[in-house]
């Protein structure tokens, strides 16, 4: 009988009543194909022997034929770049090998299987056949699951492949497969998928190997559970050093977390082990420190620079980006002097995001425009998803454009920051799927397979999904739209409630300056200060309005006054 299961959740009662608590197999196979995809050190040992001792004439000989050589050029009309780059200067090796190309390779081409992947699940039946169809000498099953792993295929494909091999052997999917279905999980993000491959996992093998340990930690950090990373963490260094990058992942996830103890303990404990740390990793701690007025954060970042010195590392240009923009973050043009950033603490954030979510949320604007059905299916699709960097308004984005296809500027706008790698989430209405002359099908499709999409009832007012969303994912998270929210800022009980919700939108909110038909969506930078009377103790800083220019209550002025008291 033909066995097809949609869910994960599922897949765990197909596993044996007697789960095994040995060691999980480390295959060679497994091995390099984390190493292909991760980077995992495969440790070797080398033997050293000894130089022979330098053979003088043959030095001299050598030494001789170079000055003929060079003097032999000299004579010659053969010409030299006089702008060719020095010996260590960034990219002339490339250039170097440019000028001078090397023999082609002139071996035949690999002979390619003639089976094609499929886009979408099989059941039992159509993966039986695509197996008998298979003229390869490897396991089917390993070679199909890794050519998944190498053209990023979907879940839901990968997962009819464990369900089959399931159903033909009495519910139990070997470790190899298993760890290639957690790598897509991965790298698509499937958060619920990961915590089931997890549970699994631990129910199953006691201990496991490196590679495995890898995933399940880079998975795990954008979750809820992501104190449970920091256990395999643990677990990990009773048989090895973890790695520069399992360190990366769960310092990572400790800052996007707003535990920054916990990533500055790890990031000490890699320094003990003589790892050089990821740049990564480096970048991250300056991306959290934009704003933060703590003298210890600050010498603990200036360390980090005297790192990169000491150990002749150099930042990339989006590392050095964020170190410039650190050092700048909220600081007066005119006296230097840091002012207060736009971000909210901590404990700021957490006061606001229950305050929204009691008086707006639950019981507020989005109980009168939605149904209760629906509010808990958009709680669940948000429960399931890993935190989102950006997420859009997309009716109120699409329409900022009268004159563009609606569509086409939701893709416009998704495709700019999908390139960049930001986890986005799209909230729409379900009229923006009906094909028309405003919304095109293949546009929305493009939408969907750059993003996490949730199209709610048309009568459904979209700013409480989007506040939901936004403050779910953590404050880290940016929202897109050009809805002002007075409505809900007006529905928080009192002015200090108030001014952080403004506080927090100004730190927040991006807007959208202008749009070229195949060009790029330019975005306003966000402010890194706040704009209230501040002072230093021996300094004001003082925003104030200007004469004949007309402010609105949700403005704030741009001219500010600096007094700095002489000494």
């Amino acid at each position: 009988m033909a066995f097809y299961f949609t869910g994960i959740r599922s897949f765990l009662k197909l596993w044996k009543s007697n789960p095994y608590l040995g060691v999980g197999p480390g295959h060679a196979y497994l091995s390099l194909f984390l190493k292909d995809y991760y980077g995992i050190r495969n440790h070797r040992w080398f033997s050293l022997k000894p130089m022979s001792p330098q053979n003088t004439k043959a030095m001299n000989l050598l030494i001789a034929k170079a000055r003929y050589g060079r003097k032999r050029d000299e004579g010659s009309n053969k010409k030299v770049s006089a702008d060719s780059p020095h010996l260590f200067a960034a990219g002339a090796a490339k250039k170097r090998s440019e000028m001078n190309p090397q023999s082609k390779d002139h071996s035949l081409p690999p002979v390619r299987n003639i089976i094609q992947l499929p886009t979408k699940p099989l059941n039992s039946e159509e993966w039986n056949k695509l197996k008998e169809d298979f003229k390869g000498k490897t396991n089917f099953e390993n070679w199909i699951i890794l050519q998944m792993v190498k053209c990023h295929s979907s879940i839901d494909v990968a997962k009819s492949v464990l369900a089959w091999v399931a159903a033909n052997n009495n519910g139990v999917v070997g470790y190899n497969l298993l760890v290639k279905y957690l790598y897509l999980c991965v790298f698509h993000k499937e958060t619920a998928e990961i915590i089931d491959v997890y549970e699994i996992m631990k129910a199953r093998y006691k201990r496991l190997e490196s590679g495995g340990y890898t995933l399940l930690i880079r998975g795990l950090m954008h979750t809820d559970r992501w104190r449970e990373a920091l256990l395999l963490l643990e677990d990990l260094k009773k048989v090895i050093i973890p790695s520069k990058m399992n360190y990366n992942d769960c310092i990572l996830g400790a800052l996007l977390h707003q535990d920054v103890n916990v990533a500055w303990k790890l990031y000490q404990e890699l320094l003990g082990h003589d790892i050089v740390p990821m740049l990564e990793t480096l970048k991250a701690f300056f991306d959290f420190g934009k704003g933060v007025k703590d003298d210890e954060y600050l010498n603990k970042l200036q360390d980090i620079l005297l790192y990169l010195r000491n150990n002749q590392l150099y930042p990339g240009e989006s590392f050095a980006h964020s170190i410039k923009t650190w050092f700048e973050s909220g600081q007066c043009l005119g006296c230097g002097k840091t002012v207060e950033s736009i971000c909210l603490s901590s404990e700021e954030y957490e006061f606001l995001k229950e305050r929204i979510m009691k008086d707006v949320i639950d019981g507020g604007d989005l109980y009168r425009k939605t149904t209760p059905q629906e509010l808990k299916r958009f709680q669940n699709f948000i429960k399931y998803c890993p935190p989102f960097d950006i997420v859009i308004d997309g009716l109120n984005v699409a329409k900022m454009f009268p004159e563009a296809r609606e569509s086409q500027v939701l893709v416009d706008v998704v495709s700019q920051l999908a390139k960049q790698n930001l986890k986005v989430l799209v909230l729409g209405r379900k009229h923006m799927l009906m094909q028309n002359s405003r919304w095109r099908k293949d546009d929305m499709e493009k939408v969907q397979k750059q993003a996490s999409c949730f199209f709610a009832d048309n009568i459904s007012e979209d700013d409480p999904f989007l506040l939901y969303a936004t403050l779910h994912s953590g404050n880290h998270c940016k929202f897109i739209t050009k809805d002002l929210m007075r409505d809900h800022k007006a529905c928080l009980p009192d002015a200090k409630t108030q001014r952080l919700f403004f506080k927090w939108q100004q730190g927040h909110q991006l807007a959208i300056i202008s749009r070229h038909p195949g060009s790029r969506i330019t975005f306003q930078r966000i402010l890194s200060y706040d704009t209230v009377v501040q002072t230093t103790g021996d300094s004001w800083h003082i925003p104030h309005d200007e004469d004949l220019v007309e402010r609105y209550s949700y403005e704030v002025p741009t001219k500010w006054l600096c007094l700095h008291r002489k000494t």
